[in-house]
């Protein structure tokens, strides 16, 4: 039930643990392992498309609840949100970043003007140029391209 494949497990499948392996696990333990197990991404995944929860036997043990399904159906999509926000951000970045070496490359400005005019703290410039170059020597920074009808893969 806890290896390979996620699948939903029954609800209070804590006390079943307990009933099998009396003494092995304390409480705080095993809510832990649980808490982990059943938030991960696997796991909510498999809670989405299963119809059954399944005991410690591997036996089926009830429905899924809708509320249940749609709980990790939104979790899932804050996850992804979130994790699309840091993209986005990290490719913005180095957008910046690319476009301030493009710049100080073709100023006439001194280092402290330019930092001025950029709003960059002199002594943040070495280090931000140093790394658009090696970000320019590995691939050019990735465009930003719309999602075709709002969706993703």
């Amino acid at each position: 039930l806890f290896g390979g494949t996620p699948k939903p497990v029954k609800l209070r499948i804590q006390a079943d643990i307990q009933e099998r392996a009396p003494g092995v696990f304390t409480k705080q333990v095993l809510s832990a392992f649980l808490r982990r197990h059943t938030g991960g991404h696997a796991y909510l995944v498999a809670l989405t498309t299963a119809k059954q929860r399944f005991d410690l036997d591997g036996q089926p043990a009830g429905d899924i609840s809708e509320e249940h399904r749609q709980a990790a159906l939104d979790e899932l999509k804050r996850r992804r949100a979130n994790h699309d926000a840091k993209i986005e951000l990290e490719q913005q970045q180095r957008r910046n970043r690319a476009t301030l070496l493009r710049d100080f490359q073709s100023t006439t400005l001194t280092p402290a003007n330019f930092c001025a005019l950029k709003g960059v703290p002199v002594e943040e410039l070495d280090g931000l140029l140093a790394l658009a170059r090696q970000e320019a020597q590995e691939s050019p920074p990735p465009a930003r391209r719309p999602v075709p009808n709002g969706r993703r893969r």
